[in-house]
């Protein structure tokens, strides 16, 4: 399977074309059509419909979805890999039922349009947008940050129309079939970890303010202070030894929590996990390492919710986390490219972490505590 470049969807989009992007070259994953908003007409809502078969989602970046007052769908915070859906919504003229894919493009482009308000649409609709995360893949590796960044690459508002792409029995398309979807309907195929080392070669969201020699109970580390650009949170990073992108170096991202990285707290009835001292004794028993702490101001709902689970009360699928996983793994691998870091010894459960390999990362181990 041969993938298109970013720069070849880049440029099918600012023709108005669809294309298809992908996590990257697994063949076992699906793909998302996608779609620039702005350019949207009854004739692509249709062939979406039609030909993909998914659920046909708007992807509106965050100050969109704020200029149009969007609440989120549900309350609470979303799971480790879940979609950021907003309320659903129509367009407050111009249409009939609604449902019709006449409807549902004259939506999207009433959404998208440059002076578009709160009051141009109306909830609930036909037309479901998902948010995404402030500073696109690399702050979060998914395909409405994909969406979103191509439609802004190509000159158009950060906005765009998405829908999974599935076999005639419902399933998801994957792999040969997916590129075969794509070949019959001439469609470039493109990957997430392209856009993302697409986006590296420009930019960056991350960036180091500070480094320095500290003192620790497990010996002297260099602390790097990096400071996110998008929502000027502080990130740390500890490291050890000689980091080198060719040799496996053990690695380990975690967001900030009390219980677990002050107290060192265990979940009842749970394997022990890797704290923040934990990590530190492992990097200095093996000589060289890195170890990086993500900022989580934690409220206090989210400490209560901590310390149920900690006390056994509660399941720790109650915790309520400010960043999701995809939202970790664009933040920590920018931080792990600009250490130095390539091949990482993970220390943490095998689980995939989509598009890493964009940042030039590649996991060659999993260590269990």
């Amino acid at each position: 399977m041969k993938f298109d470049t970013t720069q070849e969807l880049i440029d099918s989009f600012r023709r108005g074309e669809m294309v298809v992007l992908v996590d990257d070259d697994d063949d076992r994953l699906g793909g998302v059509l996608l779609a620039p908003a702005e350019d949207i007409g009854a004739d692509k809502i249709n062939f979406m419909v039609r030909q993909a078969r998914g659920l046909v989602c708007l992807g509106l970046s965050a100050e969109r979805c704020a200029q149009l007052q969007l609440p989120p769908m549900v309350g609470g915070s979303p799971g480790p890999f879940a979609s950021r859906f907003t309320a659903s919504i129509e367009a407050a003229e111009g249409i009939s039922t609604g449902i019709s894919a006449a409807d549902r493009a004259h939506t999207i482009r009433v959404a998208v349009a440059r002076g578009a308000q709160p009051r141009d649409v109306v909830q609930p609709g036909h037309v479901f947008p998902l948010r995404a995360e402030p500073g696109g893949v690399l702050k979060r590796a998914g395909h409405t940050e994909g969406g979103c960044d191509l439609a802004r690459l190509a000159g158009f508002e950060p906005a765009a129309v998405m829908v999974d792409v599935l076999n005639g029995d419902g399933t998801l398309a994957t792999g040969e079939a997916l590129f075969a979807f794509a070949r019959r309907h001439g469609l470039r195929v493109g990957t997430i970890a392209g856009l993302i080392q697409f986006r590296l070669n420009h930019e960056t969201t991350v960036q180091r303010i500070r480094e320095g020699d500290v003192q620790t109970a497990r010996g002297l580390f260099r602390l790097h202070v990096f400071r996110d650009v998008e929502d000027g949170q502080v990130h740390l990073a500890l490291a050890r030894g000689q980091i080198d992108a060719h040799a496996a170096t053990l690695v380990r991202v975690q967001q900030t929590a009390a219980l677990r990285d002050v107290l060192g707290t265990d979940v009842p009835g749970r394997a022990r996990d890797w704290n923040a001292a934990r990590c530190l004794e492992r990097i200095e028993r093996e000589g060289s390492g890195v170890l990086v702490l993500l900022a989580q101001p934690e409220t206090g709902e989210q400490l209560l919710a901590s310390v149920e689970v900690a006390l056994g009360e509660s399941a720790v699928g109650g915790l309520v986390r400010t960043r999701n996983a995809l939202s970790v793994v664009g933040v920590g691998s920018q931080i792990l490219r600009q250490l130095g870091v390539g091949r990482i010894r993970l220390m943490g459960p095998p689980m995939r972490y989509s598009a890493i390999s964009g940042f030039g990362l590649e996991i060659v181990e999993h260590l269990d505590y």
